[in-house]
């Protein structure tokens, strides 16, 4: 990853905000190399003299040296999060090849379950401490990952991310597809429209779908009772549940545990 190492790492910070409607920022020298990631609303960012409009669902990469002001949506809030990471000496190789990477991406599950993380932890340790050293320096290795994917993978529409984030937190709960849009703030049938195009899935697929992942990796990573498994991951009843994995895995819910406390694991991801 160009020349930077995670030794070379001084700091990391991360923070979340809410901007009211018209809310400004700047300008400012950038000191980091910072990941935002948008949650809502809109940003108008100028760097120098490059302007950008980013909508909600993208993450923005900020270099250092780069003049910044932002100006952010003026008919609602903004909501976003971000993550600064500080290098000690940051060479001209590392720069360019940050610099290289494109400015803006779509948000990914994974660089926002890793931000959940930095904030969470940055509550008991220092900024230099080494674990969020570490982590900071996963988001930065993690970004060019998801540029590459970027370049084949067609971007999802804001609201697919925002359900798929929304359905990850609630998916134990009694959930309907009216739920779900009215968090994504779209008409459930538009909702779908996007889903088909997007996961080729509907909502509700993509919720059954979440469901069984987290109550299998239960069955193999715990020893909770099948009816309780079934009970926390949002099933009507242990019957549901074991008719889901049977059709899902063909087999039974018994047997994936059987075997992977065997070691020869059977996973949601060996679906027939």
């Amino acid at each position: 990853m160009g020349s930077l190492t995670i030794h070379e790492v001084e700091s990391v910070v991360a923070g979340s905000v809410v901007y009211p409607p018209g809310g400004r920022f700047g300008p400012r020298i950038q000191n980091d190399i910072q990941l935002v990631m948008l949650h809502s609303g809109t940003v108008e960012i100028m760097i120098d003299d490059l302007r950008l409009t980013v909508r909600s669902g993208h993450m923005i990469k900020l270099m250092p040296g780069r003049e910044e002001t932002f100006r952010f949506a003026s008919s609602e809030e903004t909501w976003h999060r971000w993550v600064a990471v500080h290098p000690r000496d940051l060479s001209e190789e590392a720069f360019r090849y940050f610099d290289e990477l494109p400015t803006v991406l779509a948000l990914s599950e994974e660089m926002n379950r890793l931000t959940d993380l930095i904030l969470s932890l940055q509550l008991r340790l220092s900024d230099d401490d080494p674990l969020l050293r570490s982590l900071g320096f996963s988001a930065l290795q993690l970004f060019p990952i998801e540029s590459s994917r970027h370049t084949w993978e067609k971007e999802k529409h804001s609201a697919v991310y925002r359900a798929i984030e929304w359905v990850r937190v609630h998916y134990a709960e009694d959930i309907a597809l009216g739920d779900i849009a009215k968090a994504c703030g779209v008409s459930a049938e538009h909702l779908i429209r996007l889903f088909k195009q997007h996961e080729k899935r509907t909502p509700i697929q993509f919720l059954w779908d979440h469901r069984l992942d987290r109550a299998i990796s239960l069955l193999i990573h715990t020893g909770l009772a099948i009816t309780e498994i079934a009970d926390r991951c949002g099933f009507k009843s242990s019957n549901h549940f074991a008719r889901l994995v049977k059709q899902s895995t063909g087999l039974t819910a018994s047997q994936i545990r059987q075997s992977s406390w065997r070691g020869l694991r059977a996973s949601s991801r060996e679906r027939r």
